[in-house]
């Protein structure tokens, strides 16, 4: 999984040294800054410079949840298992 510049999400498959991709997701406002798949539980968390992190379901093609912070914007993303 990977976010960039230009907003997005992408989701990507591997099969020796090669890697295409699967799975595009947009909503974010500004800079994809992390992301992360948490594979227990079906799901990518990704922040981004537009002050939201965001949950998506990867299971599901629902709008993501969305969470803001007002005066700053999220920086680091980790998840337990």
């Amino acid at each position: 999984v990977s976010g960039a510049d230009d907003r997005e999400i992408k989701v990507w498959r591997m099969s020796g040294s090669r890697a295409w991709e699967t799975t595009t997701y947009r909503g974010h406002l500004n800079n994809v800054s992390c992301v992360l798949f948490h594979a227990k539980e079906n799901i990518i968390i990704s922040n981004s410079e537009d002050k939201t992190l965001r949950v998506w379901d990867v299971s599901r093609n629902h709008p993501p949840l969305a969470f803001r912070r007002d005066n700053d914007r999220y920086w680091i993303l980790a998840a337990h298992p």
